[in-house]
């Protein structure tokens, strides 16, 4: 080795703002993973949706598809129907066939 360098050299000041950009970019990528976290967490926690008990389904058919809204839910069958059920009755209240 060189014998004739100081041990105790200043830092050089881009070698200083470097260190401390790289410093600042890791506390800004820790926050943002915190973040993102955290909204994952709160919007996938919430109430799961309210399903009715039981769906009567007319004979020989099987549900393929089901979505509901506020006072209703319906299903799409396999024999290209969608039955639309009342909610707090669970008749059945419109069938829709599809072309």
């Amino acid at each position: 080795m060189d014998d004739n360098l100081p041990e105790n050299l200043p830092e050089p000041a881009n070698l200083r703002f470097l260190r401390r950009l790289v410093t600042v970019l890791t506390a800004t990528m820790l926050l943002g993973v915190v973040v993102v976290v955290g909204l994952l967490v709160t919007r996938l926690s919430g109430s799961k949706p309210d399903l009715p008990a039981s769906v009567t389904l007319p004979i020989g058919a099987s549900a393929l598809a089901f979505t509901q809204g506020d006072d209703w839910y319906a299903v799409v069958t396999d024999q290209n129907q969608i039955l639309i059920f009342g909610r707090l009755d669970g008749q059945l209240r419109q069938t829709i066939n599809v072309d």
